[in-house]
Parts: C-alpha cells; structure tokens; sequence
C-alpha cells in the first residue's frame, strides 16, 4: 500500500474535510507556505482550483514531506485543530513502528558471542562508554554537538556490537529521546548490492511491501539518523562533482550520488550521521565529510591487563603472558582488540601453563600465529589422531591460499568441500574457534582473523598442496574488503617459518613437513641483486619486517650485507622496533635516509575516553628505540651519510640526535635535512654540526627559510671547528630579499666550496647580491649551482664581473634558466681572460640556438681553463653544432667533457661528432640530460621490480614464486590473470 492508497495519507480526504472558506482560505495560504519552505510557485495553480486537481498538483510538483508540512502549518493558521491532531497521531504511530521493525531486525539478526565468557565484559564496559558519549553528541544542547560521528576500530573492536546496542536502546527510549525519531541502518555488504537507488527506496526497504511513510520520515530531517557499517568496504567513490549531486528524494542516482548528496545534505537537510569503519580507510570516508566527531576503539595497557587477567584466571601466569606482550610492540600493535587478544592468549597458553621462570618463546608474529595453531589443532588431541591433525591443516592452509589468491574471505559449503574439508573438518574447526560463521554473509564461514588466514597461506606456501578451484572464486566483483592486494604479510611469515626454530613449532606438534629447500639461497640472490641496484628498492621496511619475523642471526647478516644504502619510514613504534633490529645487523651501512612521523606527540585527540587514550607507555618504548637507533650514527664506522625527511620531533627526541651527532666515534660526512620546519627546536641540532669535525655535506632542502635559521646557519660556518664544505638550499622559496643573508654566510664561512641554491626564485636581483659576496676576499667558495632560479640575461652582467674578477670560482650551473643567446654572450668575454679561473660551466636547457656557437666557439679556443661545458637541452642545431666541433678539433682546445642535444642532427654532424671524438681521446661527450636524469631517477621504484621464477629444483606450490619476490608489486602484477607469470624469463640485468 503507497502512502497514497493509505487513508492515513489520503490528501483528498482531509481536503474533503474543508468547507468553501476553509479550501479558499488554504489556496490563498499556499503561495506564502512554499515562499516560506523554498519551493518554486505551483505551474497552473489558481484560485479556482478544485480539490482534487490541487492533490494532483500538490503530489506531481512536490515530494511528499513539503506537502503534508505545508498541510499541517496551514491547517494550523485555519484553525483545524482536529485536522492537525490527525497528522500528529499518524506521525507518532508510524515512528512507534518503525521502532518495532527496527527491533525485530537486530532482535533476528543477534548471535551469541563465541567468546562470551571473557569477551562480554568488554563489549559490555565498550557499549556503556559509546553509548554515554552518543547521547549527547547529537543533542543541539550539547557542547559536543555534531551531525557527524565515526566509529572508527579494527575488525572484532566491537563496532557492530556497538551499532546493535545502541538500536535496540534507542527501540526502548533509553537514547535519543525527542532528539532522533527515525534511523535508516545500512550495512556495506548491503549498499554493494544496489548499483542505484532513490532515498525514498533506500528508507522503504525495511518496511512490509516496501512501502515506507516518507512523508512523516522526511518531514523533519533533523531527526532523522542515517547509520552506515563498514563504510570503507562500500565500493561506491564519494568523490562526486557538485554539479552531479541530486535533491529529489524520488530520484532514482548511482548510489555514489547518493550517498554524496547525503553527505553533503543535499537530500534530507540537517541529518545526522553514524559511521562505523576500520582505521586504514578512515582519510578516504572523512575526507567527504568536513566537520566531524571521531570515536576510536581499542585497548589500553590498562584494557588489555584487564582481558589477560580474565582469560589466564591467574595473576602470575597473567603477568608473565602480559609482560611478553608489552615488550614487543608487534605484539602491542596486534593486541588492540579482543580476538586479537585471545588468538595471543591461546598462543601463549601452553607456555605458561608449563610455568617456570624462563622466558617465554614468543618473539615474533610468527611464532605466535604458529603456536596458536599448534595449540589449538593439539587441544582435541583426545580426540583426534596426529594424521587427521596433518590433513585437517592441510585442507585448512589450501583454503586460505586458494582464498586470498581468489579474493575469498567469506566461504560457502562448496567452497569448503572443493578444498576436501569435510561436516566433521568444519564441525572440529568451528568448535576450535579457527572458523567461524560470517557475521557479514549468511550460510558463510570465514577464518577467526585475517591475520590467521594469511599465516595458514603462507603454512600452505611451503608444502606440497594441490591446486583446486573454488566454486565461489567465479564471481566477478568481490567486495572492496575482499580485493586482497597486499601479500607482504604472506611473504613476512615464509620468512619467519625459514627459521628451523620457528618451522618446528609445527612440524613436531601437528607433523607436517615444511619444504625450504633453496629458498635462503633464493632470497640472498635476489637480496645481491637490489643492494646492486638501489633505486629499485623504494623503501627498505617490507623487507625488514620479513628479516624480523626470520630472527636467524647469520641470515640476516647475510641479506643486510648486501645494502650499503637504506631509506625506512617511520610511522608506528613497531617500525622503529623492527628497523633498529635490521640496522643493528647490517654491518657495511654507507648510507641512511629515514622519515619519523606520528611516533613522538599523540595526534588522535578524539578517542573514547582516558582509559582508551594511546598509553604513554607507548612515547616511552618511542623513545628507547629512537635513542637506540640514533645510537647507530657513532656505533657503525662505514656510515658516512644520514638524511632525515618529512619528520616530526619533539625537545626531547631532537635532544637525543643531538647527542649522536656531538659523539666523538660519529663518522657522518653528509647531513641531508629535508621538508622539516626549522624552528627553535631546531638549535641544538644546528649547533651539534659545529662539534663533528667529520661533517663535508649539510643540505637542507625544502626548508622553510627564516631569520632565526639563517642566524644558526652563521653561527655554524663562523665556527673556525666547523668542516662544512657543501652546503645545499633547494627548493626553500628563497627569493632576493633573503639573498643578503646568504651573502653574509659566504663571507662569514672560511671553509665553504660549493653552495646549491637551485629551485628557488632569486631572479635577476637576488644573484647581484650573490654576486658582491663572491668577489669579496674573505669567500672561499669553488662551486655555486644555480639552477632554475628564475635567471635571464641581466643577470649574465654581474656574473660576468664575477668569472672576470673572482680567484676561486671553479664550477658554475646556470642550467633551466632563460638566458638565451645574449645571456650566453655577454659571458664569453670574461671566460676568455687569463683572470678566470672557471673549469665547469652548465648551461643546460638555457633556450639557446646556433646564434650562440660562433662566441662559444671562441671560448673554447681560446680559454686555458674551461675542462667542462653542458650544453644540452639546448637546440642548436646542425650548424651550430658544427661550429663547436671546428673549436673542438683545434689545437688549442684543453676542454674535456661537453654535452650537446644531438638526436635530431644530421647524420653528417653526427660522423663529424665522432671524428672528433676519435681524434681527441681524452674529450669525453655527454648524452644524458637533466631532465632524463630526473626522469629516470623518478622512475625507479618498487613497482619496476618484475617477478621471477624460483630455481626449479625448489618444490613448492605453483604460485609462490609469484608473490615471493615483490613485497609491494603493484596490483597489475597481482591480477588473477597474471597466473602465469611464473613462467616468464628472469629479468635481464638492465630490468
């Protein structure tokens, strides 16, 4: 029944109602009410329209909710109380029913909890803390009113616990009262199913026959509560241009425009949002949304003690189990939710259940993953015969291999019996909690955690298993949450199961056999080829991670020693944790690059409450391995070169870099600071460079300049201790008012060659100054670098002056700057005087011609000096190309390197290039440009790693070379079509 079927709804009944002067009074108010409302004018409407052609206008012009609502004021100003009644009576029993609809649907929808026994207690203390904090932010009253809350936490936190609870509450006007009078609940696996939809079908589908009383849902939007699950698993983008986003609630849209227009209050004005979804994919969802409120679950120290105690039921076995926990961060970083919790208990049970004081043998993921399995196949041991454990663990592992190779989280029966799983397998591990029944799809089963589904692939990885397929693997579009694209997880446990220690955990308790083979030989070859060449390596963490979970000792040596060169970023403290592992190992480290973010300063002011705030026991272990870590600059004597990036510090962990820096045994040579804010932080580490008389090479590109930076900066070059030799500004918008300031830092250093001032807009008036500097006695400098800076050929004048008069400089980069043929010239006459000293000029993509060459030319006859000239990037033609290869065969030429643009001369000009070449051994020619250099420099990354195959004397499953190689392969190598990619040659040594 629509709500125009429904005498409740029936328009025409109430106009029925009216008499003549009531009706004309209400057409005479209709005009004002849709002023008022913000509705265009009824098209045809007058006076005179009778009742039934008005319901039919009203209905077709209109949605529903401003119809009734200009009803109910009208009737109001008429004086039809009893009209009026009628409505509210309606609007009052529909909201009572869709509470009952609400409740029936979590009331079927309820399981019982599979780990009740320890589990509730926190859902429950979980449920009382949201619940007191949703009260109010919806609440216009409140001082933390917003329309917008997320529940943000990591699978099994207790965010669909959550959402249950706090419907069935509000069902019994616990919550909310007179603040939210309708709730519309979507799950993701539910918004998936619809490719379109209109807000009026989306808030029918909870009711009979989809037939939803729109008009009182909408009619006052401001109470009316969307609640969203799982909204990063929702495959529809948010990123929707305005001009798309729809305000007719009858419309059908693609549900990424409606979900937008939602959002962005198009359709139902002033509603309110809950938002349920996991961390990692909290930046895409919030981004759609400007103002927020954010409710982050997981467990504090104080939590998890709480949960340990409740499992072991006794303090010290607690107390040693907890105190493994808290020494690992990989086991803090896994340990932030309940099942996290008990799949670590579990692993941990038989350990401490033997007692004694030794040290419990958990070190790494791992071993708990594999001590977990271990514990859990061998607890029925009863029951179940060591063959039955081996082939159960089998079917098991090739389930979660043929799974994620398909993008399966969720398995039907078929599934599981095409993997050879019987009733009794499923019964045996549905009763070991290892599988469990899907709480997103009915009739499905999927593993405990995803974290055990990726260790059992990895089990299965290294035995002999045979392929098979599974029935659901055939659907086209799996759920965005089942899109699985990251296998290092996969590849860090075939690391750690490489370890005998590690491997035997499950080949002596459940009797299986884990084929290594050569593998380690494998690793360290490919390990060779990546030190070889380290721009194929974008970042070295993925690796690390993998050489944690190994913990074999001459193996990790081995792999580290062939990187001379490491970059890591630093975001959690399980990165620092595993990182110094790695670093403290790698004995001929040349070279560190490393960026710390979020680690020093808590940056998520809107968590649950105190209790769940990160504990600062968290900024403690921080700095312990940062101090550690920093410890490495004065502990390994062959690193020369450390640059720190994108980084945040606080006093106390900038105080302790210092400490490395001033430390007499710290060998660095080169200090690259980049895209940090130099502030008063920052003095200690600007004073620190004085005291390391080892230090050549201070860079601090990307730094934003300021007068308090360059007051450090002299104070730093004045020092007579002070060994800077190179001194690099990049890209730190320094403009000419800034130059008088450098100027005094070149006549203030008595030890400063070179000085790299490239990306930064001096211009023509800024180089003047720069210019002064250099001609003063007390400057030093040998090599000034001024690419890009914004240059023309005014700017030739003062530098001209400078080649002319100036008794050290030796190399100038003028290169990408807007010199053209005049600049060049008016530069040729000072090179040609005995007083110049100049042995390098680049004047790279400096927009130069042949109208250039001929005083070139002349240069080159007859300059003693000049060794190098770049001229590439610059089109000059054939005839002025010929004209330096004539200066260039004369005797008198001492030059021995120049780069000229080349590919599209003649073939003439090019025999002659190389007649010259022929006759003058020592001229060397240079091809490569800058900006292929760039080019090519920017285009090595991990990606450009290409999968290759294993020895083929190694036995294991077909697909494991696959994904062994590459810890970050870009999708398109992952696809599923890529299968055979095993098969394709090794990659020669230009890949």
């Amino acid at each position: 029944m629509t709500e125009t079927d429904s005498p409740d709804f029936d328009l025409l009944w109430y106009l029925e109602k009216l008499n003549k002067k009531e009706f004309m009074s209400l057409k005479n108010h209709l005009k004002q009410e849709c002023l008022e409302i913000g509705l265009p004018e009824i098209p045809g409407f007058d006076l005179r329209t009778a009742k039934p052609d008005l319901v039919n206008l009203l209905t077709t012009f209109y949605e529903a909710q401003h119809v009734w609502n200009m009803m109910l004021s009208i009737f109001q100003k008429i004086r039809r109380a009893d009209l009026c009644e009628k409505i509210k009576a309606r609007r009052k029993r529909n909201r009572e029913t869709h509470k009952a609809l609400i409740k029936n649907k979590i009331l079927l929808q309820w399981e019982k909890c599979l780990f009740e026994n320890v589990h509730n207690t926190f859902y429950e203390e979980t449920i009382v803390e949201v619940l007191r904090k949703l009260d109010t932010v919806y609440d216009p009253r409140s001082t933390f009113y917003t329309k917008d809350v997320f529940l943000v936490g990591e699978k099994g936190a207790g965010k669909t616990m959550v959402m249950k609870v706090v419907l069935l509450q509000w069902t019994h006007g616990d919550i909310w009262k007179d603040v939210i009078s309708y709730i519309v609940h979507l799950t993701s696996h539910e918004i998936n199913q619809m490719s379109e939809s209109s807000l009026v079908e989306l808030i029918s589908k909870e009711w009979p026959s989809g037939q939803a009383p729109v008009a009182d849902i909408l009619s006052d939007s401001q109470k009316l509560l969307f609640i969203l699950e799982d909204m990063d698993n929702v495959d529809a983008s948010l990123n929707v241009d305005e001009s798309a986003l729809c305000s007719d609630s009858r419309k059908h849209v693609p549900v990424s425009v409606l979900l937008s227009s939602l959002f962005k209050r198009k359709m139902a004005p002033g509603s309110l949002f809950l938002i349920s979804l996991r961390p990692d994919g909290k930046a895409a969802v919030m981004a759609s949304v400007k103002k927020n409120y954010s409710i982050t679950l997981k467990f504090s120290d104080e939590k998890r003690k709480k949960y340990f105690a409740l499992f072991f039921k006794d303090s010290q076995k607690a107390t040693r189990a907890l105190k493994l926990v808290q020494e690992n961060d990989m086991f803090v970083n896994l340990c932030q939710v309940p099942v996290s919790c008990w799949i670590t208990c579990v692993a941990l049970n038989r350990q401490v259940e033997m007692g004694g004081e030794g040290k419990l043998s958990c070190q790494t993921l791992t071993d708990l993953y594999a001590h977990f399995l271990a514990n859990t196949l061998t607890s029925g041991a009863g029951i179940m015969t060591s063959q039955r454990r081996r082939t159960l663990l089998e079917r098991l592992c090739l389930l979660a291999l043929e799974g994620l190779w398909h993008d399966m989280l969720h398995f039907t029966d078929a599934d599981l019996r095409s993997v050879g799983l019987t009733k009794a397998d499923v019964s045996a591990l549905k009763a070991l909690r290892i599988l469990l029944p899907s709480s997103n799809c009915t009739d499905r089963h999927t593993f405990i955690h995803l974290k055990i589904q990726e260790f059992c692939a990895a089990v299965g990885y290294m035995m002999l298993l045979s392929e098979c397929q599974i029935p659901s693997a055939n659907k086209k579009y799996p759920e965005r949450r089942e899109r699985y694209n990251d296998f290092s997880p996969i590849t860090m446990s075939i690391f750690g199961l490489l370890n005998e220690k590690r491997r035997k955990i499950l080949e002596t308790s459940i009797g299986c056999n884990l084929l290594t083979g050569e593998l380690k030989k494998y690793f360290l070859q490919k390990m060779k080829y990546m030190g070889d060449h380290p721009k194929t390596v974008e970042h070295h963490m993925p690796l690390f991670y993998c050489l944690f979970e190994n913990q074999d000792e001459e193996f990790v040596k081995q792999i580290m020693d062939s990187f001379l060169e490491v970059t890591i970023y630093i975001q959690e403290n399980k990165d620092l944790m595993v990182s110094l592992y790695c670093l403290e190992h790698c004995r001929l480290l040349q070279k560190l690059k490393l960026s710390v973010q979020c680690i020093f300063e808590n940056k998520e002011p809107h968590t649950l409450t105190p209790s769940y705030i990160f504990p600062s026991s968290s900024k403690m272990r921080s700095l312990v391995y940062w101090r550690d870590l920093c410890n490495l600059l004065h502990t390994k004597e062959n690193l020369k070169e450390l640059e720190i990036c994108n980084s945040d510090f606080d006093d106390t962990s900038e105080r302790v870099l210092c400490k490395a820096l001033t430390h007499s045994s710290c060998h660095l040579q080169t200090l690259k600071l980049s895209y940090l804010s130099v502030g008063t932080r920052f003095e200690d580490v600007f004073r620190a460079i004085v005291y390391n008389p080892n230090l050549k090479f201070l860079s601090l590109n990307c730094v934003p300049h300021s007068l308090k930076m360059f007051s450090l900066l002299g104070e730093v070059l004045e020092n007579p201790v002070c060994r800077i030799q190179h001194l690099s500004l990049m890209k730190c918008d320094l403009k000419a008012s800034e130059c008088q300031e450098i100027a005094s830092l070149l006549i203030k250093s008595k030890n400063l060659k070179k000085l790299t001032l490239s990306n930064n807009p001096l211009k023509n008036e800024g180089v003047k100054i720069l210019c002064n500097a250099l001609l003063h006695p007390d400057c030093t400098l040998e090599s000034l670098v001024l690419l890009f800076c914004c240059l023309t050929k005014t700017g030739c004048i003062s530098i001209g002056r400078v080649l002319m008069l100036s008794k050290t400089l030796k190399h100038l980069d003028l290169g990408v700057n807007l010199l053209e043929n005049l600049g060049v010239s008016i530069l040729t006459l000072p090179l040609m005087f005995p007083t110049c000293k100049l042995q390098e000029l680049e004047l790279e993509e400096c927009m130069l011609t042949s109208g250039c060459c001929a005083s070139l030319a002349s240069v080159l006859i007859r300059s003693k000096t000049l060794k190098k000239l770049n001229l590439l990037g610059n089109d000059l033609r054939d005839e002025g190309i010929l004209q330096l290869l004539e200066a260039l065969g004369h005797p008198d030429c001492v030059l021995e390197a120049v780069g000229l643009q080349i590919n599209s001369v003649a073939a003439e000009t090019r025999k002659s290039l190389l007649t010259v070449k022929k006759k003058n051994t020592r001229l060397t020619l240079l091809y490569q440009s800058w900006a292929a250099k760039k080019g090519r420099e920017v285009s090595y990354n991990v990606g450009d790693i290409r999968a290759v195959s294993l020895p083929p004397t190694v036995p294991v499953s077909p697909r494991l070379n696959w994904h062994l190689i590459c810890f970050h392969m870009p999708r398109k190598f992952r696809h599923k079509k890529s299968a055979k990619v095993s098969k394709q040659p090794p990659p020669s040594s230009s890949t």
